[in-house]
């Protein structure tokens, strides 16, 4: 199922389920996930069908509560370090050519950024070396 989750993207309403899974960090129920949602809350229906497309997809897998009659708990197939580096290859690849400068020069140039963290980049640079 790795290949099928490596070709696909998250949604933007898949996201926001994948990341109250990674920041509570154990697995969850429908209800306990629509929960930690801000009001107005989505409808259990909604939130059900993005977690079964999460789970076709190859994000997120499933466990029946004993038990529980149709309960289920969910949790993340891959982490948020995980699908973040294969975001950000992907940019890399699609946008800047493979070039790692190339994309931290657009970053530099469009995000205006400063000369305290210009000076945090170059020192995290010098560290890995």
């Amino acid at each position: 199922m790795m290949k099928d989750r490596e070709s696909k993207q998250l949604t933007k309403a898949e996201m926001e389920i994948m990341t109250i899974l990674w920041d509570r960090g154990k697995p969850m129920t429908t209800h306990e996930i629509i929960d930690l949602y801000p009001e107005p809350r989505p409808a259990y229906s909604t939130i059900a069908t993005f977690l079964k497309i999460l789970t076709v997809k190859g994000f997120v897998s499933s466990q029946k509560v004993e038990g529980s009659g149709k309960t289920f708990l969910f949790m993340p197939l891959i982490s948020r370090e995980a699908y973040t580096q294969r975001v950000m290859t992907d940019v890399k690849t699609t946008f800047f050519g493979g070039s790692l400068k190339s994309m931290l020069s657009f970053f530099v140039e469009q995000d205006n950024v400063s000369d305290e963290e210009l000076q945090e980049i170059v020192s995290m640079i010098r560290s890995k070396n």
